[in-house]
């Protein structure tokens, strides 16, 4: 596979790294490397929203990725703790997603189909991102305003979204205070001091979206509890949009492991959303 790195910013950890296939040169027995025509896949890593949780996480997967034929755009953002945080974090998730746009001609990338694969916070991310178009219209102007990013006309849009053991219900993360005040590190303080900028930053509260998410949830996980894929499935079907809750056998972080059913289940469902 071929790797190439780029940065979307200024700050160091502005960047993302896109994995290709090796070209097939004709040798038809390569492992996959023609299985799905075009598209991208979004790495998008884990780790609470902090800092000391990089890119290096994601990577294992952009590489798996790539061997099966898969392009992979593994995304580092900056994180509470080094710059990130509330509006900075969401504003880098979508400008490292549209930063697609600069780089497709280099690769001959193929837009029309974008899917994320987010692991834990980067699960939230990726469905948050997706929900982008409703954005401006969920009655939170002020929030809105306050995160900067490309015109809807330039952007490049999720097709798909497959969230593993995703942070997807943010109100409820909060109130069970999972990994220890999570939620207000990233967001800059609770839901009673910034209650709009709260509700802009759940997926929960972009519903209902076209976009098809794929909400898998590890049985053994002890990191984050099923209960935030659950809510958001029952939200996302009673409001209209095509999700789907699929339950894989192991614990948080045989999701990230390549060797994984866990994970295994997360690259077939990334392929058929590119196919």
């Amino acid at each position: 596979m071929l790797r190439h790195k780029y940065s979307y910013g200024e700050h160091p950890s502005q960047w993302g790294e896109l994995f290709t296939p090796e070209p097939n040169n004709g040798n038809h027995h390569h492992r996959g490397t023609s299985a799905v025509a075009g598209g991208v896949a979004v790495v998008i890593h884990g780790g609470y929203w902090r800092s000391q949780y990089g890119a290096e996480l994601g990577e294992p997967l952009a590489r798996d990725l790539a061997a099966h034929g898969i392009t992979a755009w593994n995304l580092e953002y900056r994180r509470a703790g080094n710059g990130g945080g509330w509006p900075h974090t969401f504003e880098d998730i979508l400008a490292g997603i549209d930063h697609l746009s600069q780089i497709a001609g280099d690769h001959d990338l193929q837009l029309g189909k974008v899917v994320a694969l987010g692991h834990s916070a980067g699960g939230h991310l990726a469905v948050w991102a997706a929900g982008r178009q409703r954005l401006s219209a969920i009655g939170t102007p002020d929030a809105d305003r306050q995160l900067v990013r490309t015109l809807e006309a330039n952007a490049v849009h999720l097709t798909g979204v497959v969230s593993q053991s995703g942070l997807l219900n943010l109100a409820a993360a909060e109130k069970l205070n999972l990994s220890n005040g999570a939620v207000c590190n990233l967001m800059g303080g609770d839901s009673a001091r910034f209650p709009k900028r709260h509700k802009y930053a759940d997926p929960m509260s972009l519903l209902p979206i076209d976009v098809p998410v794929y909400a898998v949830h590890a049985s053994n996980d002890e990191d984050v509890p099923a209960s935030q894929s659950e809510a958001y499935v029952a939200a996302a079907t009673a409001a209209g949009t095509p999700a789907q809750l699929l339950r894989v056998p192991g614990d948080h972080f045989d999701l990230i492991d390549p060797r994984a059913v866990a994970y295994k289940k997360c690259r077939e469902l990334v392929q058929r959303l590119l196919s």
